[in-house]
């Protein structure tokens, strides 16, 4: 694999959030403080070059018009230039694991963060994150062993962000990619997330599941087995998804924070993308 030696110098992070209001009233407000729900339609975050900051706006904009959860009445992107480098990462190796219905889906994934060193409690605590109907916007903080939740706003959560890849790497990854017929907008973005969640010493693995109802294709990373996709994670038109990160007992919720959020990072070299694994290949680490 081929690691590029030079980051660009001057770069950007865009963001883009997407959201409508719902007519239904949100429970807790009074008569006098009464407001609209606000639901999430989409979001968006990359790190780009100066010269591709209008290709990336127009993109992220027609993606939250065109988004399946509906048409949003509020499109708000954020333009930050990054002053800090960006450390420089691989992407994690991808596998798709074997599974065909939400069912089996919740033993392999229990039977695969166990393999991590994830406790069931933790794992239990991380089912109750994703099946809620209250869905976070960013992710749950779960502790490996005793699964006590440790983000302070339990809300808004964690949010991965200052995350990209550079132009060789990413055509790279979208060749690796198109040898097993997953190189989408949906699959890459995912990967580069988890790649950086994955880079924080601290972190032992990451569950998502996404909220899309017509997506139904969550994943596990970790250093351990890379980028795990799980097909048939929930059942087609469901609503319920989140994100955990899964941390070491002891670890420094302030560092993970602030190394998640704020640090810059950017994948120069591609990891190898393998085909379909049954859950006992990945962990006999067949590919290795």
């Amino acid at each position: 694999m081929r690691k590029l030696c030079s980051i660009i110098s001057l770069m950007w992070n865009i963001r883009m959030r997407a959201s409508r209001k719902s007519k239904r009233q949100i429970p807790e407000t009074s008569a006098r403080d009464s407001g609209l729900l606000e639901i999430h339609v989409s979001g968006a975050e990359g790190m780009y070059e100066e010269k591709e900051m209008a290709k990336i706006i127009r993109k992220y904009t027609l993606r939250a018009l065109g988004h399946q959860k509906g048409r949003p009445d509020s499109i708000v992107i954020s333009l930050e230039e990054i002053k800090q480098r960006p450390q420089s990462i691989q992407s994690l190796p991808v596998r798709t694991l074997v599974c065909r219905s939400p069912l089996q889906a919740r033993g392999l994934v229990r039977k695969l963060l166990n393999s991590c060193g994830i406790s069931d409690c933790a794992i239990n605590t991380s089912f109750a994150v994703i099946d809620s109907s209250n869905t976070m916007r960013g992710a749950a903080l779960v502790l490996s062993k005793s699964g006590r939740r440790k983000e302070h706003d339990k809300e808004r959560g964690i949010r991965a962000s200052r995350l990209g890849i550079s132009r060789y790497a990413d055509k790279i990854l979208s060749r690796n990619l198109q040898e097993h017929g997953i190189n989408n907008t949906t699959v890459k973005e995912a990967i580069i997330l988890a790649s950086k969640v994955a880079a924080c010493r601290q972190v032992t693995a990451e569950l998502c599941v996404s909220d899309d109802p017509g997506y139904t294709t969550g994943y596990i990373s970790s250093k351990k087995y890379g980028y795990v996709r799980i097909p048939n994670i929930k059942k087609k038109g469901a609503r319920t998804g989140g994100r955990v990160f899964l941390l070491d007992e002891d670890a420094d919720i302030d560092y993970v924070s602030e190394f998640l959020e704020k640090t810059p990072v950017i994948i120069n070299s591609v990891s190898p993308c393998f085909g379909p694994r049954t859950i006992d290949e990945i962990i006999d680490h067949i590919d290795r």
